[in-house]
């Protein structure tokens, strides 16, 4: 089972009480011309986090099954797939089967997500439960022993480069009160908009999971804005 598996922080969320600091960024912002070698230039990042769009769910198409499998070969770095996808019941398993470290579904698409959550875990990847920013979070509680990662939208899904939604803060800390609760064993991860002037506001509302697009692989140097990412939000 590869479900520990995490990057740089050993497949735990907190150390020493405190939430670990994970940064995923975001393939949706580079150059799909040369993926193998936008991955290597974040070696430093916990995650690589690949949104697998199909033009139906989201109005936007982006990669599959096959571009994940080449990725896969071409990084150490763990997949974190992220599926805006209509029916991810059927399609989610083969990404973790495939060997994405972290699978995702979305909760407006899942019709059967226990099953899914489930059958993401048995071959051997993390399960991921995204919300969209107007998709309330309480009505999923029973589901936190089914995921290992909650994933809460922070613009509509779609397209990267978008502003911040605010109005999603709130949310995240009404989702880590919920973790907590729980026992606090799942990752909030928080995609969309994430920034230098953002990630901070995230981190204080509970989120320790950043998925980061254009600020990662819009800067100069994208391996030393994912240490930059990363020192804010452990700071905040």
């Amino acid at each position: 089972m590869r479900r520990g598996g995490g990057g740089r922080t050993g497949g735990a969320n907190r150390l020493g009480g405190i939430m670990a600091v994970q940064i995923s960024p975001s393939i949706l912002s580079a150059d799909f011309a040369r993926l193998a070698e936008a991955v290597a230039a974040v070696s430093n990042a916990d995650w690589i986090h690949v949104d697998v769009m199909d033009n139906h769910f989201v109005p936007n198409l982006t990669l599959g099954l096959p571009v994940v499998e080449s990725l896969l070969k071409a990084t150490s770095t763990p997949l974190d797939c992220h599926l805006m996808i209509e029916d991810p019941d059927r399609w989610a398993p083969a990404y973790a089967e495939a060997g994405a470290g972290s699978v995702t579904v979305h909760a407006e698409a899942a019709r059967a997500p226990v099953r899914t959550l489930r059958q993401i875990r048995a071959a051997g990847a993390r399960a991921g439960f995204a919300l969209n920013p107007a998709t309330a979070v309480e009505p999923y509680e029973d589901l936190l022993g089914e995921i290992d990662m909650l994933l809460l939208m922070t613009v509509e899904p779609g397209f990267g480069g978008q502003k911040f939604l605010d109005v999603v803060l709130p949310k995240i800390r009404r989702a880590r009160a919920l973790i907590e609760r729980h026992g606090g064993e799942v990752w909030l991860q928080v995609d969309g908009g994430v920034s230098a002037e953002t990630i901070e506001r995230c981190a204080e509302a509970g989120a320790d999971v950043f998925v980061a697009g254009n600020a990662v692989y819009g800067a100069a140097d994208p391996a030393r804005a994912v240490d930059e990412l990363r020192a804010l939000a452990a700071e905040a």
